[in-house]
């Protein structure tokens, strides 16, 4: 196992290089303008004031049409750094909100979207992969491959709570 000294000093290597920083600024850059183009076309919605960046594990932010607000829920877009993807989660605003909804997709056996296997520490309630190998060289064919992924998820879980909703009544 190496040391935190060892792991700094690899870490300092790759700094000097200047590759890593252009990629994260580069990356943070397009992230920004993916929320911009979500705020501008979808003005019906609350995208998240800022993006959350993370420790170089996942950013995010979240992207809520108001059936789902009214429901505490907040679907969010995320780049997974370690995969190099793009993911779309289903989450809550607080964990109370987290815990109602995973029970209520556990026991409906709803299988569209892996769901997590325990709320303990997860940030996400089911999630899908939008995008697995992202082409950071055609930002429009990106944006558009992630836009059509958030919609249809969104769709998918709107209409689900729907027909959970009228079961229940």
């Amino acid at each position: 196992m190496e040391s935190l000294q060892e792991l700094i000093n690899e870490y300092q290597q790759q700094l000097k290089t200047g590759k890593m920083q252009k990629a994260y600024q580069g990356l943070m850059a397009y992230i920004m303008s993916l929320r911009t183009h979500f705020m501008n076309k979808y003005p019906d919605h609350f995208v998240s004031g800022s993006i959350y960046q993370g420790y170089m594990d996942m950013s995010y932010f979240s992207f809520v049409p108001e059936s789902l607000k009214r429901r505490k829920l907040k679907p969010a877009i995320v780049f997974v750094h370690d995969e190099l993807r793009f993911e779309i989660w289903l989450a809550a605003y607080n964990k109370q909100m987290q815990s109602k909804y995973w029970k209520i997709i556990k026991e409906s056996g709803w299988d569209q979207y892996p769901i997590v296997s325990t709320i303990q520490g997860a940030d996400s309630i089911i999630g899908n992969v939008l995008v697995e190998n992202p082409d950071f060289d055609d930002l429009d064919a990106l944006t558009t491959q992630i836009e059509t992924g958030v919609l249809e998820f969104i769709d998918h879980v709107e209409r689900f709570l729907v027909t959970v909703e009228t079961s229940a009544k």
